[in-house]
């Protein structure tokens, strides 16, 4: 069996019985939601969705949730020449070789962002459902609701197999391997600290570890002017990370572990449901919960926040109307298939979050 993470849409690979829910990220090693977990299988066929439902709602002279810009990445100039073979040690602890790059599947979103940033987009024969970014849109889908297809990804004869510790089900991941498909298992990006060694590792499983440099080093000084652009505030705004998908009724309440709060931190807020005590991954919305968080402004997806009817259907889900961010309608509003990534593109999701938050700072 596999788990998983709603706001990433992926499973992780594991070979022990553990819960059937497609759970929050984190959560994958820690505990169940619950009565959720037979919802929770139902909402995510479109989790990584570029949809964008951020101002439906919007109030009348309030703030208005901003639309996502053009859902594409920038490669770095020209094309890598990778140095092969190359042999690295995949995060699963086997030695992988790997000898061509000419047919690349990454089997995440994530993955697919960083190879083709790194200018080996041609080389790309597959994608992940994730993977939502324009120049990968015509690219076959090698995902059944999010599950690994191995049989799709071996008809490709891709030449290399990039996957994340979060990929499933195990059984996939074995049979691509043991078609003999080099397959490099890499460890998933948590943070802001992790986007330069994520990058690093992915471009050193293919052989183009100058490019990996490059695109760390232009990465970390975008990163690095977005924060610095932060207006100074007396006060820190606390922000409250909702994940929602209303289709199924699922209303959760981030925690110390949800993946936002290295974002919320950088962008010179509070991550309120982490600073209310919640130690788990996600928590079910309550009234309460939402009371101890008293968040100033709502981080959602743009799917998320579509799903409820936009911010006319997010102040009626019990408590939130009640929040100093319900009560000034201010919501934040980030596309589902870049918001957590931590890649290339996470200072235009630092960007977006900054602005939005501080929209009438002076």
């Amino acid at each position: 069996m596999t788990t998983g993470n709603p706001t990433t849409g992926r499973w992780t690979s594991v070979r022990k019985p553990r819960s059937l829910v497609r759970r929050p990220r984190s959560l994958r090693t820690g505990g169940t939601i619950g009565a959720l977990a037979a919802v929770l299988v139902l909402t995510l066929t479109g989790c990584g969705s570029s949809d964008d439902g951020g101002s439906q709602g919007a109030p009348k002279g309030g703030p208005q949730a901003k639309a996502a810009p053009a859902d594409r990445v920038e490669p770095l100039a020209g094309t890598p020449k990778a140095q092969l073979p190359v042999t690295v040690k995949s995060a699963d602890g086997k030695r992988v070789t790997v000898k061509d790059t000419d047919r690349i599947v990454p089997l995440t979103g994530s993955l697919n962002e960083i190879v083709f940033t790194l200018g080996l987009g041609k080389n790309v024969v597959a994608r992940d459902i994730t993977a939502t970014f324009q120049q990968a849109k015509k690219l076959p889908v090698v995902t059944r609701a999010h599950d690994v297809s191995a049989e799709s990804v071996l008809s490709l004869k891709p030449t290399v197999v990039l996957a994340d510790t979060t990929t499933g089900p195990a059984e996939a991941i074995d049979q691509i391997r043991a078609a003999g498909i080099p397959l490099v298992v890499l460890e998933p990006a948590k943070s802001l600290a992790d986007v330069g060694p994520r990058i690093g590792a992915v471009a050193k499983a293919l052989g183009v570890e100058k490019a990996g440099e490059q695109l760390k080093s232009r990465t970390e000084q975008r990163i690095s002017k977005v924060r610095d652009s932060v207006p100074a505030q007396s006060k820190k705004p606390r922000v409250a990370f909702l994940y929602l998908r209303g289709s199924a009724s699922v209303y959760l309440l981030g925690g110390r572990e949800s993946g936002a709060g290295s974002l919320l931190e950088a962008a010179g807020a509070v991550d309120a449901g982490k600073e209310s005590g919640l130690e788990k991954d996600f928590t079910a919305i309550t009234s309460e919960a939402l009371a101890k968080a008293a968040p100033d402004a709502i981080l959602v997806m743009t799917k998320g926040l579509d799903s409820v009817g936009g911010i006319d259907g997010l102040v009626k889900i019990p408590g939130v109307a009640e929040t100093p961010a319900g009560l000034d309608r201010r919501v934040v509003s980030v596309e589902d298939g870049v918001l957590l990534n931590y890649g290339p593109r996470t200072d235009q999701v630092l960007k977006s979050l900054v602005e939005q938050l501080y929209k009438d700072a002076k």
